[in-house]
């Protein structure tokens, strides 16, 4: 596999389409603040670190559906930057995703942030995926 964020990406978006309540990924630590961020953006509902009898350990997700309509906090995962072409920008030309509403997750030297962080650090890096 060469590109793990976009296989991350990818099984959420499944796991969303199949009105799945849990999706579980193979861990690594950029995965980890990634989970992190959604959690803390309110997109997914809670998450656990598992280790497993391989060194790579697991990443169990809760997604985030609304009680009612059952539709998902999760609109939409775009991945931008991937191994054969990388996206980088400088803190000044930060993207805006759907004009502010959404965010999108930077790879930055202060580490993994979104686009408000970096902005606010005046920071710039790799723009790994857009979330809405």
């Amino acid at each position: 596999m060469t590109d793990t964020v976009s296989d991350y990406l990818t099984r959420v978006r499944n796991a969303i389409k199949a009105n799945h309540r849990v999706v579980e990924v193979p861990a690594s630590n950029l995965k980890k603040e990634i989970t992190k961020i959604l959690f803390e953006k309110g997109y997914i509902l809670n998450y656990k670190f598992e280790e497993t009898e391989n060194k790579q350990g697991s990443i169990k997700i809760a997604l985030k559906y609304h009680p009612v309509t059952k539709i998902s906090a999760i609109r939409s995962l775009d991945r931008v930057s991937s191994p054969g072409l990388r996206k980088y920008t400088g803190a000044t030309k930060m993207p805006r995703v759907l004009n502010g509403l959404g965010i999108a997750i930077v790879s930055t030297s202060k580490g993994v942030i979104t686009d408000k962080e970096a902005k606010k650090l005046n920071v710039g890096g790799e723009v790994l995926c857009y979330i809405s």
